[in-house]
């Protein structure tokens, strides 16, 4: 079997550590980080930093380069789901009120991919590209219990609990999943964040497979009613994931 390359693999551990933290770091905090050489390390952040992948700031601090933004976009321009959901995820944040969030199965957890802001005058932070849990969101919970490799990583996991409402014990967490396989969608209240509430349903291919999961996101008191999830709501995005999977050429659900 083939060998990694293992500058390449250095270059990828020094880029995931400038997309966490404080953004900013410098070569000597990069350096003890990775546990490289400095002048190891100054010779993959000058390649990387020629390639627009990093920039250095004045203080000679480093940070992630627009050359990734534009590789990222493309990717997500591309995206045969995403380019399906435009229109549809569109329309389920307009009707609902709410925030939308498309979501794909990435390295143990829930990637965003596309996320349409509520339709209101709020400040909101776009949270495209940021990744969510898969034992305790409403995407990841409808991701576990359809793709067998979600389900397979979610059981390897340590599964944290946010708050006190958060299910982390196998038994009751696979239980979960039952419901959510039967009832076709699954929810978080209060299990991820205090006071936000979401629910979710499975996106399938033309080979019914799950290739991904949309969710409308928003305060409790207003996603939510005595306590139970509005019943609207939850209509409202499994006709938005059957559509797109009709899209996607799944055919009628």
């Amino acid at each position: 079997m083939a060998k990694n390359i293992q500058s390449l693999e250095r270059a990828a551990a020094m880029l995931r550590l400038l997309a966490g933290g404080e953004r900013r770091l410098g070569l000597s905090d990069i350096a003890s980080s990775l546990g490289l050489a400095k002048g190891t390390a100054h010779g993959i952040l000058r390649t990387l930093q020629a390639e627009g992948f990093v920039e250095q700031d004045a203080a000679s601090r480093y940070q992630l380069g627009a050359e990734l933004l534009r590789l990222g976009n493309s990717y997500l321009d591309v995206h045969e789901l995403r380019a399906r959901a435009l229109v549809w995820t569109d329309d389920l944040a307009r009707s609902s009120g709410e925030s939308v969030h498309l979501g794909v199965l990435h390295q143990q957890g829930v990637l965003i991919v596309h996320h349409v802001f509520r339709p209101d005058d709020s400040r909101q932070v776009l949270e495209v590209g940021a990744m969510q849990p898969l034992h305790s969101t409403a995407l990841g919970k409808v991701l576990s219990a359809y793709d067998p490799v979600a389900h397979s990583e979610v059981l390897e996991l340590e599964r944290e609990p946010f708050t006190p409402r958060t299910i982390t014990e196998t038994t009751a967490f696979e239980t979960l999943l039952d419901t959510t396989r039967a009832r076709g969608w699954a929810a978080d209240v209060e299990e991820t964040w205090d006071g936000v509430a979401a629910v979710a349903a499975p996106i399938h291919d033309r080979r019914r497979m799950p290739v991904g999961a949309v969710a409308i996101t928003g305060a409790v008191e207003r996603v939510c009613d005595g306590g139970e999830l509005r019943s609207e709501l939850i209509a409202a995005v499994r006709d938005c994931a059957r559509a797109v999977s009709r899209d996607l050429g799944a055919g009628r659900f």
